[in-house]
C-alpha cells in the first residue's frame, strides 16, 4: 500500500455523545469505506489510529494522552489525518451488526449506507449509548446495558440467543475485545463464524504495513494492512480477547 501524504483538515463542530466520548466533525471529508481508519495526528503529541464515524468525522472515547489533549480541543482547531486505510467490512444487505460501546462508531457508516438489518448494541450503561436515535431510523435496534438502565440486563451476546443468526447473511462485529471473543463463539457455536467480520484496534505506528507494530499472533497479520476487519473463522485461534502490545511490543492481558 503506498503511503498516503498527511492532509490537515480544520475542526468545525464538536458532539459530546456520552460523558467520556465526543464526535469532531472536520472539513474537508474523505471517501472511504464503512470500516477503514484514518492516522489522525493531535499536533505536538502524537499520531494514532481512529475509525471514521462519517466522512468528516472520528467518535473517540478519551483514554489516554493522545485523545485527552483532542478533547482539548475546539472547532477552528487543525488536526493532521493519513488514509483512509484498511479494508473495510463487506457491503452485503442482510447483514445484523453488534456494537459495543465505541464499537458503534465504526458500524455507524455501515448501517447508513442501509445494509444492517438488525443492530445489537451495548454499553455499560444508558448513558454511554451511542447514535441510538438516528441509527433507530436506519434498522432495528436492540439495546444491552450491563447495569439493566435499558433494553436488556446483561451482555451484547445474551441477545444474540434471541434473534435467528444464521438467518443473516453476515455479521459485523466491533468493541470491546472480551465481548468480541465472547461474540465469536457464540457465532462460532451456530455456524457462523466465517460468515462474521471483526474490526480489531492495535497500537500502531505507521498505518501502511511497513513497521510491524500491530502485528497479531499467531499468523503476524498486520492488522493495519491485513485488516482491521478479519473474518471470525480466523480469529478463532488468534490473540483476539487475550492479549494486545504496548508501544514497546510487549504483551499485555485484554
Amino acid at each position: 500500500m503506498a503511503e498516503r501524504p498527511l492532509q490537515t483538515v480544520q475542526i468545525t463542530g464538536i458532539s459530546r455523545e456520552t460523558p467520556t466520548v465526543q464526535t469532531f466533525s472536520f472539513e474537508p471529508g474523505f471517501s472511504f469505506r464503512p470500516g477503514q481508519f484514518v492516522m489522525v495526528t493531535v499536533p505536538g503529541i502524537d499520531e494514532i489510529p481512529m475509525a471514521l464515524s462519517r466522512s468528516d468525522a472520528i467518535t473517540v472515547q478519551r483514554v489516554g494522552d493522545a485523545t485527552g489533549a483532542l478533547f482539548q480541543k475546539y472547532p477552528g482547531d487543525i488536526l493532521g489525518i493519513r488514509g483512509p486505510f484498511g479494508n473495510g467490512f463487506p457491503l452485503i444487505e442482510g447483514t445484523l451488526a453488534i456494537a459495543g460501546g465505541v464499537g458503534a462508531a465504526p458500524l455507524r457508516p455501515l448501517v447508513m449506507e442501509g445494509v444492517v438489518d438488525c443492530l445489537i448494541i451495548g454499553a455499560r450503561t444508558a448513558d454511554e449509548l451511542l447514535f441510538i436515535p438516528e441509527l433507530a431510523w436506519k434498522t432495528r435496534v436492540l439495546v444491552a446495558t450491563d447495569d439493566g438502565s435499558s433494553g436488556f440486563h446483561g451482555p451484547v451476546t445474551g441477545l444474540l440467543k434471541e434473534i435467528p443468526v444464521s438467518d443473516y447473511h453476515q455479521v459485523c462485529v466491533c468493541g470491546p475485545e472480551k465481548m468480541m471473543q465472547a461474540a465469536l463463539l457464540a457465532l462460532d457455536a451456530v455456524g457462523m463464524a466465517g460468515r462474521s467480520y471483526f474490526s480489531l484496534h492495535r497500537y500502531m505506528k505507521c498505518g501502511i504495513g511497513v513497521c510491524g507494530s500491530c502485528c497479531i499472533d499467531p499468523d503476524g497479520r498486520r492488522v493495519c494492512r491485513d485488516g482491521p476487519v478479519f473474518a471470525g473463522n480466523t480469529l478463532i485461534d488468534s490473540e483476539l480477547g487475550k492479549y494486545s502490545r504496548d508501544a514497546s511490543g510487549r504483551k499485555k492481558p485484554v
